[in-house]
């Protein structure tokens, strides 16, 4: 369960605890669990500290749970046992990536079409028409960002234009979505974070 290199690691995650009726904020050291939620309410708040690395490495945690137990436990459906969370709580997490040719083809010719399904060929022939015929187009280069000029000027801008042909990544918001209430078992992705130790 734990990173080859957790003993030189900090690690944080959070538990479910049934006696308090809600989530904690943990580090492992060794097979133990300490809470470091008096210090830290929530993930979020530890990670805007300065060096949350070291913050952790110093807390002076009361020991809660052994790692072993609640590893186990949060394999089964028992609602009444500690249980290990998803580590993020009410931070922001955020991502990147593009929209490949192929899918923005089909995306633009969805929003086009609004769901006729019988005008899908002809959408897909202007849209093909304005790649030159290939969808070996470049993100970014002058092939690409004269296929979404073509596009736009024959009403089919879309955002999937400049995702996936721009010189940009898209940037979207992944989180929060904070666990603040009993877990269901269909909702269980134990995970540990692991900082760099300042």
């Amino acid at each position: 369960m734990l990173p080859a290199d957790s003993a030189r690691s900090v690690l944080v995650g959070r538990v479910w605890d049934p006696e308090t009726g809600g989530p904690r904020v943990v580090t492992v050291r060794g097979d133990q669990l300490p809470d470091l939620t008096d210090e830290f309410s929530a993930v979020a708040e530890l990670l805007e500290h300065a060096a949350p690395g070291g913050a952790v490495a110093r807390a002076a945690a009361p020991v809660r749970w052994s790692l072993g137990d609640v590893a186990a436990s949060s394999a089964g459906a028992d609602p009444n046992v500690p249980r290990l969370l998803a580590p993020s709580d009410l931070q922001v997490i955020k991502a990147c990536g593009i929209t490949f040719t192929e899918s923005l083809i089909e995306r633009v010719i969805e929003e086009r079409c609004r769901g006729d399904f019988t005008r899908a060929s002809a959408v897909r022939g202007l849209v093909m028409d304005a790649l030159g015929g290939s969808i070996a187009v470049a993100p970014g280069s002058p092939e690409a960002l004269r296929v979404i000029e073509v596009l736009t000027a024959q009403g089919m801008w879309s955002q999937y234009l400049e995702v996936g042909l721009g010189p940009y990544p898209e940037v979207f918001t992944k989180a929060p979505r904070p666990v603040v209430r009993r877990p269901r078992q269909r909702h269980r992705h134990p995970v540990l974070l692991r900082m760099e130790q300042s």
